[in-house]
């Protein structure tokens, strides 16, 4: 049985802690960006990034382990800012990274608010190999579409003949946007197959059609679709950019929007 959702005032003290401190560290990196030096700014989003990776793994293994929507929005959080302290070793002049330190800061105080529900203790391990998965995809294609935003923008100062803000050229952004999207693309196409291979030992049935499923599948289908225009017909700009949000969106909706409108807007125990 899943419980309910706990308050934050039942959460340990190393979980508020570790929240705290990484909510700070961020905040740090965001300041320093923009009025110190890139150099510390990008040492204290490297020790964000650390600390927000030890909240994670307090909260899935640690002695009371919960899951639910603000966790896995946690989690993508964790893994856009991971990619972007990548990104930044090979484009340096990509300096975004207080947008990422906002939407961190959100999705931990939000997993402060609401925890999740405990996890099962007896569940199959075949279950957390398939929400690592989901929660990768989830992270790529949130990566995806932020770099499909950053391509609209310099799409449109090219237009205008202003100079990009973002430090990279259109044709970057334009690499990096469909790398990230068939990186997602493999990681959904792999999240679906352990759900239909696994799915009697995970959920004690082999394929279960309900809305996760469903805007799973819708999202698949939408990158299939864009992908394969992409490669025969050269799709690209704010049709691509329309289609990725499109994507992102239905995958944010199979188990994020569902499980924050058991968790917050219907408060009902599944």
């Amino acid at each position: 049985m899943i419980l309910a959702s706990a308050s934050w005032s039942a959460l340990p003290l190393t979980s508020i802690g570790l929240a705290a401190l990484a909510c700070a560290s961020y905040a740090g990196s965001a300041l320093a960006n923009q009025r110190i030096s890139h150099g510390v700014a990008r040492w204290l989003m490297l020790l964000a990034i650390a600390l927000h990776g030890l909240l994670l793994l307090w909260t899935m293994v640690g002695p009371d382990p919960r899951f639910g929507f603000a966790p896995a929005l946690s989690f993508t959080a964790w893994l856009l800012s991971c990619l972007y302290a990548v990104e930044g070793l090979f484009y340096p002049q990509l300096r975004l990274g207080w947008v990422l330190s906002v939407v961190a800061v959100t999705s931990l105080s939000l997993g402060l608010i609401y925890p999740g529900h405990e996890l099962q203790a007896n569940a199959s391990a075949w279950l957390g190999l398939h929400w690592a998965l989901g929660i990768a995809s989830y992270g790529l294609l949130a990566a995806a579409a932020w770099h499909a935003w950053l391509m609209n923008r310099a799409e449109q100062q090219i237009r205008q003949a202003t100079a990009s803000a973002y430090g990279l050229p259109l044709m970057t952004l334009e690499r990096l946007t469909f790398r990230f999207l068939w990186a997602g693309f493999v990681l959904l196409s792999a999240t679906l197959l352990a759900g239909w291979v696994f799915g009697e030992a995970s959920y004690g049935q082999a394929w279960r059609w309900d809305h996760k499923t469903l805007f799973s599948l819708l999202s698949w289908l939408t990158l299939a679709t864009l992908l394969t225009g992409r490669a025969r017909f050269g799709w690209r700009g704010r049709m691509a950019a329309r289609m990725v949000y499109t994507a992102a969106l239905l995958l944010l909706l199979a188990y994020v929007g569902s499980r924050f409108v058991l968790e917050v807007l219907l408060e009902r125990l599944t």
